[in-house]
């Protein structure tokens, strides 16, 4: 069995001793505003590393300090990250610096980041005390995915995001000196390993109680979490069914959906209560449909359910047999609230995010003139 402390055994530095059999304890730290599937896969690669995954979040406070103020409050962004299932347990207050006595308070081994630059307010990486430790170690970012990106979408209003037809996987040329390398928009890039990582690959149990919900869940939020929550204690199985892009945008209009399907995807795959996602779901949920996944139970939350074509009720069949049931959540978070929120204080994001984007690119030209340097030495 690999010895998930190699390279940089962290139970040893700084006094900090373990059981040698006790579980590897990975911390992580950030703002988790707008959780998104970028996030998801930190905690899954984090995860990897590890036996307990441990997530610092900073508050409210904290994060208008040194970024500008977060979209969600910190009571949404720790129900957000405890909806992850690669989470196990969730710190509010984590300092913006991280410190060794904040993984030694909570028996952590080391922490673990992306490979991307944050830094403080004062140009500060907030990671120097945990690396010069040795008790850092670095995951993959996930590229065409970041908060700031998302809230461009909203600000903008853009619809390029999502694709139909033969251009559904079209990549924009874009001008790559002119972006950011790391919160620039680029675009995601699919792919059926990412699918199968998200996915937890298990089966129904013969006699489990199979439940069916379907829908958008677009900029999965703290509304989605409390409502898929309450769908999976209904049954023991719970499936998504996701719409396409253009069929989410036939009933929600402007530029929704925000995100597009296979971010959609993953988002709603990273969820604690979800067992499995129908990608592409047909708008009508029909006797095939419920014959095929043996659905004992469908489901819909308390917003309104479009027509289609202003004709057809979309669960009319579930209706007939008697299986249909409407939840509600108890809370009123939507999408179009998220948007609200954005618009509604548009100057001071965009400040922010121009602000993020500077500093990002000034601490990456300093790292690359760094490298010349060493290689020059």
């Amino acid at each position: 069995m690999e010895d998930k402390r190699a390279n940089g055994d962290a139970s040893a530095c700084n006094g900090h001793s373990k059981e040698k059999d006790a579980d590897v304890r990975v911390w992580c730290d950030g703002c988790y505003d707008m959780v998104h599937f970028g996030h998801a896969n930190s905690l899954r690669q984090a995860k990897a590393l590890g036996d307990k995954v441990i997530v610092g979040i900073h508050t409210d406070e904290e994060i208008t300090k040194h970024k500008g103020p977060p979209v969600f409050t910190e009571e949404e962004r720790v129900k957000m990250v405890k909806g992850i299932k690669w989470v196990d347990e969730v710190v509010l207050g984590a300092p913006y610096v991280t410190t060794l006595e904040v993984l030694d308070q909570n028996n952590c081994d080391f922490c673990v980041h992306g490979d991307d630059i944050t830094m403080t307010a004062e140009g500060v990486d907030t990671y120097h005390l945990v690396k010069s430790a040795n008790r850092y170690k670095e995951v993959k970012r996930t590229a065409g995915v970041s908060t700031t990106d998302l809230v461009g979408r909203m600000l903008l209003l853009t619809r390029n995001h999502f694709r139909q037809g033969s251009a559904e996987y079209d990549i924009e040329k874009e001008d790559s000196a002119a972006k950011s390398p790391w919160t620039g928009c680029s675009q995601f890039l699919p792919t059926t390993q990412k699918i199968i990582q998200f996915s937890d690959g298990k089966s129904p149990n013969p006699g489990d109680k199979i439940v069916y919900v379907a829908g958008a869940f677009d900029l999965f939020h703290v509304g989605h979490l409390d409502f898929l929550e309450k769908a999976r204690k209904l049954g023991d199985y719970l499936i998504v069914g996701l719409h396409t892009d253009p069929v989410v945008n036939s009933y929600k209009g402007s530029n929704y959906p925000i995100m597009n399907l296979h971010e959609r995807v993953l988002s709603v795959l990273a969820c604690k209560f979800v067992n499995e996602v129908v990608i592409g779901a047909p708008y009508c949920v029909t006797e095939e449909l419920l014959e095929h996944f043996k659905i004992d139970v469908v489901c819909h939350g308390r917003t309104p359910i479009a027509l289609e074509n202003g004709k057809i009720d979309p669960y009319a069949v579930p209706k007939t047999k008697a299986i249909f049931e409407l939840i509600d959540s108890g809370n009123e978070m939507t999408t179009e609230r998220i948007v609200e929120r954005i618009i509604s204080h548009r100057l001071e994001y965009e400040r922010r995010n121009q602000a993020k984007e500077k500093k990002e690119i000034e601490a990456f030209e300093a790292l690359q003139r760094q490298k010349q340097t060493q290689k020059a030495g």
